[in-house]
């Protein structure tokens, strides 16, 4: 794989791993789903476990590059904010969107 396809990668990884939370009710993406929905703060939890899923992706394949550079916590703070950032879909997805289903329950 080449470098820009590996940054592509773990580009395309991020986005859809900072959405899964917020998109499905289930427990770490694979569990049990639950019954009336997860929590804001298990969704929360999943995206910064999903964040460094994604951080061990791109280490990988960042060390079969060549060598792996040193980062301060600079980076992890800017990592941290884009991955953030890509979740806003998700996040609008399940709490801003008004569903057709809900609207006809509160009429």
């Amino acid at each position: 794989m080449t470098q820009t396809g590996a940054i592509w990668l773990v580009i395309l990884a991020a986005l859809v791993a900072a959405n899964l939370p917020f998109i499905n009710d289930r427990w770490l993406v694979v569990g049990a789903r639950a019954r009336e929905g997860k929590p804001f703060f298990v969704r929360a939890l999943e995206l910064v476990l999903l964040y460094f899923l994604v951080g061990g992706l791109a280490l990988a394949l960042e060390k079969r590059a060549g060598q792996i550079a040193p980062q301060g916590w600079e980076f992890y703070a800017v990592t941290g904010a884009l991955f953030v950032t890509l979740a806003f879909p998700g996040f609008v997805y399940r709490y801003l969107m008004r569903r057709r289903d809900r609207s006809a329950a509160e009429d």
